[in-house]
């Protein structure tokens, strides 16, 4: 029996000795690695965004953060500590009783100390490393954006993971304290330009000192270290200097959008939006004071006017009115309607801005008389402007793939009927022809429809990231022009529209005629958007009004016989789209084809330079 005992003993200690030593040897070797390696993350570069010249437009700076390890620290190396650090009182105050409050296994865990120390703290802290047992500095890439404010919105920012965030996104391996993109191309292109982090395991000593050198560290295997993997770049579509000629245009305004976009492929040149949150401040996070500021800013910085805000397009609607009856074969654009400053249907009178007399089609529109649409409306129907308009990209999601898009609003007779039920009025329509009423749409919508008047009725889907590369400058992805919509319109009737918004600068009559400028022919129409009053209430109680003044739109293509951009100007509550708007657009369209715009100079460009070449005055 005894015997039996003993051979029992054995050969479960054997079979202990050999799960031990052969099955579970991997936990055990790696826990006994755990006592004297430490694994240190290495953070991965974020891709850097250029604009189609490569300037760049986002890119990642070096930023060092101090971290603690509580077990480590001896007590009398804190105040050294604080003083490397610059911490005041209540800074140091904090991080002391963090690091007296870290109990059990969170003692031998970093905590972040300070984060983004300047070059001074820095060389403090490396030069006494050796007196600061259990205190690391890791540099971490830090995204900036030299342009700050400059197309903001559309390029987006980052910032802290939420717990939220890792838990929503588990799968994608975020830690506490990453960054992620949170708007614009930043978010929607997040998978692509955020790379995958490496780690390294060195050895430390009894105090959190770690003993591996730069040498030794390069030398490790892959058991050791594995390199992280850049994220890709991006090449955009947008060219930074033409959204440096919009921002000069606007500084008298307030608040307002732009965009322009090449008719011929979709590319979206520029996508403006004023005013704007400089992406640098909240990339590293904003103080209590500026975030109320910006809070109770009234003209909303943080709202992308170009995609997101929607607004009345006012008379730039007219000419998918206009497109939506002589494609019904409803209206000859010969016949004349008499404009007396007012329409009058049962009891209500719709006004005109003035008295323009007998008017046809065309003059109807270089002049913008509402009369004459007015009248067109009553034989058009709005179900048939409505699903012009929506032909065009209007009322619909443009696909942009930024931000939180806006689809804008075309109303129908059927959303009438659903809505207000016996209560559909001819007056709807009367307002809906001229861009009124319950039609909104958004700034980008407009210039791709008006990109599509332009090309012949090939509606694009605008397209921001031109093609996508590894960080050694290799092409991976590029993206083609994606046809959304071949519009089924007659080209004489386009040629009849183009040909009107060509004479709104070029005729003396029309609406922008100030604003033609002799380096390109411009063609268009002036937008002059009623809009609700808005009321806010003073410290005092009393309300009073924000704004009063409408919405200023100018909306078209360049050079107007061979359209190469189209664009689109609103001044919120700038007035009159020919006086407001449109001059934005002649300056803007100016420095784009005699300075900005690559390639050769076009006709009417070379044949101003020579006159002023002849005639110094003239410039």
């Amino acid at each position: 029996m005894m015997g039996a005992v003993a051979t029992l003993t054995i050969l479960a200690l054997m079979g202990r000795f050999v799960w031990l030593q052969v099955i579970d040897s991997a936990r055990w070797v790696r826990m006994a690695e755990d006592n004297v390696l430490r694994q240190i993350d290495l953070p991965s570069t974020r891709g850097i965004l250029r604009d189609t010249h490569g300037r760049v437009v986002a890119t990642n700076r070096p930023c060092y953060n101090v971290y603690v390890t509580p077990g480590f620290l001896r007590e009398e190396a804190f105040p050294r500590l604080a003083e490397y650090l610059g911490l005041g009182r209540d800074e140091r105050d904090r991080l002391e009783a963090r690091l007296r409050g870290a109990d059990g296994p969170r003692r031998f865990q970093q905590l972040l100390a300070r984060a983004d120390i300047d070059r001074e703290a820095l060389a403090l802290i490396e030069t006494h490393r050796a007196e600061l047992p259990g205190v690391s500095v890791i540099a971490l890439p830090v995204r900036q954006y030299p342009f700050g404010e400059l197309a903001a919105h559309a390029i987006g920012f980052l910032n802290e993971v939420s717990a939220e965030d890792l838990r929503a996104y588990a799968a994608r391996d975020y830690r506490p304290g990453e960054r992620i993109g949170r708007s614009g191309l930043e978010q929607a292109w997040e998978s692509i330009l955020r790379g995958r982090r490496g780690w390294v395991r060195l050895e430390h000593d009894v105090r959190g000192v770690v003993l591996s050198n730069r040498e030794s560290i390069q030398a490790l295997g892959p058991d050791r270290r594995q390199e992280p993997v850049p994220g890709r770049d991006l090449v955009l579509s947008l060219d930074m200097e033409l959204m440096r000629s919009i921002d000069r245009a606007f500084r008298p305004y307030p608040a307002g959008a732009a965009a322009v976009v090449d008719v011929r492929t979709g590319r979206v040149l520029a996508l403006y939006s004023k005013p704007a949150i400089n992406p640098n401040l909240l990339t590293t996070g904003i103080s209590p004071a500026l975030a109320r500021e910006i809070e109770e800013n009234p003209y909303r910085p943080n709202i992308d006017r170009s995609i997101y805000e929607s607004y009345f397009p006012g008379s730039t609607f007219k000419p998918f009115t206009a497109l939506a009856g002589l494609t019904a074969g409803l209206v000859d654009p010969r016949s004349l309607v008499t404009c007396t400053g007012r329409h009058e249907l049962g009891h209500r009178v719709f006004r005109c801005t003035h008295v323009h007399g007998p008017t046809d089609l065309h003059r109807s529109l270089v002049e913008s008389c509402n009369v004459y649409f007015y009248t067109l409306a009553e034989t058009v129907t709005m179900d048939r402007i409505a699903q012009l308009a929506f032909d065009f990209g209007l009322g619909r999601h443009t696909g942009v793939g930024i931000n939180q898009e806006t689809p804008g609003f075309i109303p129908t007779r059927a959303w009438y009927a659903q809505h207000y039920p016996g209560q559909f009025r001819i007056g709807f329509t009367l307002n809906t022809a001229i861009g009124q009423g319950n039609t909104r749409v958004t700034v980008l919508q407009l210039a791709m429809a008006y990109a599509a008047l332009a090309n012949g009725g090939t509606l694009y889907v605008p397209r921001l990231v031109e093609r996508v590369e590894g960080p050694d400058g290799a092409e991976i992805q590029r993206f083609p022009p994606t046809v959304r919509r071949q519009v089924s319109v007659s080209a004489q009737h386009l040629a009849m529209i183009n040909r009107a918004l060509g004479e709104v600068i070029s005729n003396p009559m029309g609406t922008a005629h100030a604003s033609a400028i002799a380096e390109v022919d411009l063609a268009g129409k002036t937008g002059t958007a009623q809009v609700s009053r808005i009321v806010r209430s003073g410290e005092d109680g009393r309300r009073t009004w924000y704004s009063q003044r409408d919405h200023a739109w100018f909306a078209g293509f360049a050079p107007a016989s061979n359209p190469e951009v189209a664009y689109v100007v609103l001044v919120e509550h700038g007035g009159s789209g020919g006086h407001e708007a449109a001059p934005v657009v002649a300056q803007v369209m100016r420095d784009w084809f005699v300075r900005i715009r690559p390639g050769p100079a076009i006709p009417s460009v070379t044949a101003a330079r020579a006159r002023d070449a002849r005639n110094p005055q003239r410039r």
